[in-house]
């Protein structure tokens, strides 16, 4: 297993379990936390299969941040 496929595992588990649209934390923000159409988790993940896993982490982190 490389780098790449663990993060995209790591994403997937977060999105399932954990995140604030779908995951057991839904329930703190009902009807999703995520102002974008398309949730940054499922953003950093394709960045990180089209630009690599150091690209594509540091751009999922800088639209994470454009949500303060």
């Amino acid at each position: 297993m490389n780098i790449k496929n663990l993060i995209i595992i790591l994403i997937n588990f977060y999105q399932r379990f954990l995140s604030f649209d779908n995951g057991m934390f839904a329930i703190l923000a009902p009807g999703g936390a995520c102002k974008y159409k398309q949730s940054c988790s499922e953003y950093t993940k394709q960045m990180v299969q089209e630009q690599g896993v150091v690209k594509g982490i540091f751009l999922g982190l800088k639209r994470i941040w454009s949500c303060r």
